[in-house]
């Protein structure tokens, strides 16, 4: 074969390892480098396999069970000065294994955003509730997560059978249920949740831009940044504001 097509076949993935056994034989240097790179990158995929089979070690435990309907929710915007939280809930279908999932933290904005579509696509169910910045100052961030969590659950087309939740205890539970800590980079369905809660929230921001456009929510998404907070002491502060949080609390009656 020449050497495109034998980098094409490469690249296939299809390749048997009579094929393989073959091509390490052929004296040519690019072929050579072929085979090099070609088995790098398996390193590279079976790595990715074994994390992924980690990443489904809970729901696994679950589906032994004979729970198949699995939520897994998470949060996004707890932290932030401004804007929503954002809580989601998604049911993954049995051993349908997303390559690149993980933890929305640890993923680029496009990477998210693929994620995002491809879960959309394929999940058993997905429910999306948005906690406003009034609740949030009425009830603090720690409650409006916990309600945001149960509304979550209710919304769901689908009953879940089992819960897996991101770090925060829900005790009213009535169903098998598991709070795990980095629970977004230990289980698969806990990560789908905070792909769709992270970027459903980051829109909502790039929206909040355009009604309040001196802060630059679209940039920093509410978070404390410097220049977040010298935009707040030359503004004052907006109504998205979460005006309980430090340093927002500051214009008090403001607001």
């Amino acid at each position: 074969m020449k050497v495109n097509q034998i980098s094409t076949l490469l690249a296939s993935g299809n390749v048997s390892a009579e094929i393989l056994a073959s091509l390490r034989l052929d004296p040519r240097i690019a072929v050579t480098r072929l085979i090099e790179k070609y088995f790098r990158q398996q390193v590279v995929v079976e790595k990715e396999k074994a994390r992924l089979e980690q990443l489904y070690e809970y729901e696994k435990s679950y589906y032994q069970q004979g729970y198949h309907k699995v939520a897994g929710i998470d949060e996004a915007g707890r932290g932030p000065l401004a804007g929503p939280v954002v809580v989601a809930a998604v049911i993954l279908p049995v051993n349908y294994f997303f390559p690149g999932l993980n933890d929305s933290k640890k993923l680029t904005a496009k990477q998210r955003e693929n994620l995002f579509h491809e879960i959309t696509e394929n999940a058993l169910a997905i429910s999306c509730v948005e906690v406003s910045v009034e609740t949030i100052d009425t009830i603090n961030i720690y409650q409006a997560t916990i309600s945001g969590m149960y509304q979550s659950l209710k919304e769901l087309a689908l009953a879940p059978e089992a819960v897996l939740i991101d770090a925060v205890p829900l005790k009213e539970l009535t169903i098998p249920n598991e709070s795990l800590i980095k629970g977004d980079q230990r289980s698969a369905s806990i990560a789908a949740a905070s792909i769709i809660a992270k970027v459903t929230r980051d829109r909502r921001m790039d929206e909040l831009e355009g009604v309040y456009p001196h802060y630059g929510f679209s940039q920093h998404k509410g978070y404390g940044t410097k220049e977040h907070l010298a935009a707040i002491e030359k503004y004052g502060p907006c109504p998205a504001h979460r005006k309980t949080f430090s340093p927002i609390n500051r214009w008090g009656g403001l607001l």
